[in-house]
Protein backbone atom coordinates (compact mmCIF):
# COMPACT_ATOMS: atom_id res chain seq x y z
CA UNK A 1 0.00 0.00 0.00
CA UNK A 2 2.81 2.43 0.88
CA UNK A 3 4.41 1.86 -2.51
CA UNK A 4 1.15 2.72 -4.29
CA UNK A 5 0.82 5.97 -2.32
CA UNK A 6 4.38 6.95 -3.12
CA UNK A 7 3.94 6.33 -6.82
CA UNK A 8 0.78 8.45 -6.89
CA UNK A 9 2.59 11.56 -5.62
CA UNK A 10 2.65 14.38 -8.15
CA UNK A 11 6.19 15.72 -7.84
CA UNK A 12 5.15 18.89 -9.63
CA UNK A 13 2.19 19.63 -7.35
CA UNK A 14 3.79 22.64 -5.66
CA UNK A 15 5.36 23.86 -8.88
CA UNK A 16 2.01 23.67 -10.74
CA UNK A 17 0.35 25.79 -8.06
CA UNK A 18 2.96 28.47 -8.75
CA UNK A 19 2.70 28.10 -12.53
CA UNK A 20 -0.98 29.02 -12.22
CA UNK A 21 0.12 32.31 -10.66
CA UNK A 22 2.49 32.98 -13.55
CA UNK A 23 5.58 32.02 -11.53
CA UNK A 24 7.96 29.83 -13.53
CA UNK A 25 11.45 30.47 -12.12
CA UNK A 26 11.15 28.18 -9.10
CA UNK A 27 14.23 27.10 -7.18
CA UNK A 28 14.21 23.89 -5.17
CA UNK A 29 16.81 23.83 -2.40
CA UNK A 30 18.03 21.09 -0.06
CA UNK A 31 21.13 20.26 1.95
CA UNK A 32 23.35 17.24 2.55
CA UNK A 33 25.69 16.48 5.40
CA UNK A 34 24.02 17.29 8.70
CA UNK A 35 25.03 14.02 10.34
CA UNK A 36 28.71 13.47 9.43
CA UNK A 37 31.47 14.13 11.94
CA UNK A 38 33.76 15.70 9.37
CA UNK A 39 33.56 18.07 6.43
CA UNK A 40 31.09 20.73 5.34
CA UNK A 41 27.34 20.86 5.02
CA UNK A 42 26.46 21.44 1.36
CA UNK A 43 23.28 22.80 -0.21
CA UNK A 44 22.07 22.59 -3.78
CA UNK A 45 19.59 24.97 -5.43
CA UNK A 46 18.08 24.13 -8.81
CA UNK A 47 15.74 25.97 -11.18
CA UNK A 48 14.18 23.48 -13.61
CA UNK A 49 12.36 24.43 -16.84
CA UNK A 50 8.60 24.87 -16.49
CA UNK A 51 6.81 21.51 -16.49
CA UNK A 52 10.11 19.59 -16.54
CA UNK A 53 9.90 15.93 -15.59
CA UNK A 54 12.61 13.38 -14.84
CA UNK A 55 11.39 9.86 -14.21
CA UNK A 56 12.71 8.23 -11.06
CA UNK A 57 14.15 11.39 -9.52
CA UNK A 58 13.39 11.61 -5.80
CA UNK A 59 15.08 12.26 -2.46
CA UNK A 60 18.80 11.61 -3.03
CA UNK A 61 18.99 9.42 0.10
CA UNK A 62 16.63 6.96 -1.60
CA UNK A 63 18.83 6.66 -4.71
CA UNK A 64 21.92 4.54 -5.28
CA UNK A 65 25.22 6.32 -5.80
CA UNK A 66 25.15 5.31 -9.46
CA UNK A 67 21.69 6.81 -9.97
CA UNK A 68 22.60 9.98 -8.07
CA UNK A 69 25.58 10.52 -10.36
CA UNK A 70 23.42 9.89 -13.41
CA UNK A 71 20.76 12.38 -12.30
CA UNK A 72 23.46 14.88 -11.32
CA UNK A 73 24.75 14.97 -14.91
CA UNK A 74 21.22 15.25 -16.34
CA UNK A 75 20.26 18.07 -13.95
CA UNK A 76 23.47 19.98 -14.63
CA UNK A 77 22.72 19.75 -18.35
CA UNK A 78 18.98 20.48 -18.30
CA UNK A 79 18.51 22.98 -15.46
CA UNK A 80 18.04 26.69 -16.09
CA UNK A 81 20.40 27.32 -13.18
CA UNK A 82 22.24 25.40 -10.45
CA UNK A 83 23.73 26.93 -7.31
CA UNK A 84 25.83 25.32 -4.58
CA UNK A 85 26.43 26.53 -1.03
CA UNK A 86 29.19 25.17 1.21
CA UNK A 87 29.63 25.86 4.93
CA UNK A 88 32.75 24.39 6.53
CA UNK A 89 33.16 22.47 9.78
CA UNK A 90 34.61 25.45 11.66
CA UNK A 91 31.52 27.52 10.93
CA UNK A 92 29.25 24.58 11.85
CA UNK A 93 30.95 24.49 15.26
CA UNK A 94 30.51 28.26 15.64
CA UNK A 95 26.84 28.66 14.68
CA UNK A 96 25.44 25.05 15.01
CA UNK A 97 24.39 22.68 12.24
CA UNK A 98 20.85 24.03 11.84
CA UNK A 99 22.05 27.57 11.19
CA UNK A 100 24.89 26.26 9.03
CA UNK A 101 22.39 24.31 6.91
CA UNK A 102 20.22 27.40 6.58
CA UNK A 103 23.26 29.46 5.59
CA UNK A 104 24.34 26.88 3.00
CA UNK A 105 20.88 27.03 1.42
CA UNK A 106 20.97 30.82 1.25
CA UNK A 107 24.42 30.74 -0.35
CA UNK A 108 23.23 28.16 -2.88
CA UNK A 109 20.30 30.40 -3.83
CA UNK A 110 22.61 33.42 -4.12
CA UNK A 111 24.91 31.41 -6.40
CA UNK A 112 22.17 30.74 -8.95
CA UNK A 113 23.03 32.59 -12.18
CA UNK A 114 19.30 33.34 -12.58
CA UNK A 115 17.39 34.83 -9.64
CA UNK A 116 14.35 32.71 -8.81
CA UNK A 117 10.89 34.20 -8.41
CA UNK A 118 10.05 31.67 -5.70
CA UNK A 119 11.91 29.12 -3.56
CA UNK A 120 10.77 25.71 -2.33
CA UNK A 121 12.91 24.45 0.56
CA UNK A 122 13.10 21.08 2.26
CA UNK A 123 11.62 21.88 5.68
CA UNK A 124 13.84 24.93 6.24
CA UNK A 125 12.73 28.41 7.26
CA UNK A 126 14.71 30.84 5.11
CA UNK A 127 14.30 34.06 7.04
CA UNK A 128 15.89 37.23 5.70
CA UNK A 129 15.78 36.37 2.00
CA UNK A 130 14.20 38.76 -0.50
CA UNK A 131 12.40 35.98 -2.39
CA UNK A 132 9.03 34.41 -1.46
CA UNK A 133 9.45 30.81 -0.30
CA UNK A 134 7.64 27.79 1.07
CA UNK A 135 9.23 25.21 3.36
CA UNK A 136 7.89 21.70 2.76
CA UNK A 137 8.32 18.82 5.21
CA UNK A 138 9.78 15.84 3.29
CA UNK A 139 10.02 18.22 0.35
CA UNK A 140 12.79 16.19 -1.29
CA UNK A 141 10.22 13.40 -1.82
CA UNK A 142 7.32 15.70 -2.71
CA UNK A 143 8.82 18.27 -5.09
CA UNK A 144 10.91 17.56 -8.19
CA UNK A 145 12.73 20.87 -7.78
CA UNK A 146 13.77 20.07 -4.21
CA UNK A 147 14.70 16.50 -5.20
CA UNK A 148 16.99 17.96 -7.87
CA UNK A 149 18.57 20.23 -5.26
CA UNK A 150 19.10 17.25 -2.94
CA UNK A 151 20.95 15.33 -5.66
CA UNK A 152 23.23 18.29 -6.42
CA UNK A 153 23.97 18.73 -2.72
CA UNK A 154 24.62 15.05 -2.01
CA UNK A 155 26.81 14.36 -5.05
CA UNK A 156 28.81 17.56 -4.51
CA UNK A 157 29.46 16.72 -0.88
CA UNK A 158 30.32 13.08 -1.59
CA UNK A 159 32.88 14.19 -4.17
CA UNK A 160 34.42 16.58 -1.65
CA UNK A 161 34.77 13.68 0.78
CA UNK A 162 36.37 11.57 -1.94
CA UNK A 163 38.94 14.34 -2.44
CA UNK A 164 39.63 14.36 1.31
CA UNK A 165 40.06 10.59 1.11
CA UNK A 166 42.87 11.04 -1.41
CA UNK A 167 44.71 13.21 1.10
CA UNK A 168 43.98 11.00 4.12
CA UNK A 169 43.20 7.49 2.77
CA UNK A 170 43.63 5.85 6.16
CA UNK A 171 40.31 7.30 7.41
CA UNK A 172 38.12 5.73 4.70
CA UNK A 173 36.22 8.93 3.86
CA UNK A 174 35.36 7.74 0.35
CA UNK A 175 33.45 4.85 1.89
CA UNK A 176 31.63 6.32 4.91
CA UNK A 177 31.57 9.98 3.73
CA UNK A 178 32.29 11.16 7.27
CA UNK A 179 29.34 9.47 8.99
CA UNK A 180 30.03 7.87 12.40
CA UNK A 181 30.41 4.24 11.33
CA UNK A 182 32.22 1.78 13.56
CA UNK A 183 35.24 1.76 11.25
CA UNK A 184 35.34 5.55 11.12
CA UNK A 185 35.32 5.85 14.92
CA UNK A 186 38.08 3.26 15.18
CA UNK A 187 40.17 5.19 12.65
CA UNK A 188 39.72 8.45 14.57
CA UNK A 189 41.05 6.80 17.72
CA UNK A 190 43.90 5.27 15.75
CA UNK A 191 44.99 8.24 13.64
CA UNK A 192 43.69 11.26 15.54
CA UNK A 193 41.43 14.12 14.48
CA UNK A 194 41.88 16.36 11.45
CA UNK A 195 41.10 20.07 11.38
CA UNK A 196 38.17 19.20 9.07
CA UNK A 197 36.29 17.56 11.96
CA UNK A 198 33.29 19.09 13.72
CA UNK A 199 34.66 19.44 17.23
CA UNK A 200 31.29 20.15 18.85
CA UNK A 201 29.87 16.82 17.64
CA UNK A 202 29.86 13.76 19.85
CA UNK A 203 31.86 11.52 19.94
CA UNK A 204 34.48 13.97 18.59
CA UNK A 205 34.06 16.29 21.59
CA UNK A 206 34.36 13.31 23.94
CA UNK A 207 37.59 12.20 22.29
CA UNK A 208 39.03 15.69 22.74
CA UNK A 209 38.15 15.62 26.44
CA UNK A 210 39.80 12.21 26.74
CA UNK A 211 42.88 13.61 24.96
CA UNK A 212 42.61 10.85 22.37
CA UNK A 213 41.81 13.18 19.52
CA UNK A 214 45.06 14.90 18.66
CA UNK A 215 44.37 17.30 15.81
CA UNK A 216 46.49 16.68 12.74
CA UNK A 217 47.33 19.33 10.16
Amino acid sequence: MKKEVKESVDLLKYEKELYKEGITLIAGVDEAGRGPLVGPVVAGAVILPEGYQLEGLTDSKQLTEKKRNKYYDIIMNDAIAVGVGVVDAKTIDEINILEASRLAMKIAIQNLKVKPEYVLSDAMKLNNIDIPYKDIVHGDALSLSIAAGSVIAKVTRDRMMEELDKKYPEYGFAKHKGYPTKLHLENIKKYGLLENYRFTYKPVSDLIKEAKGVVRK
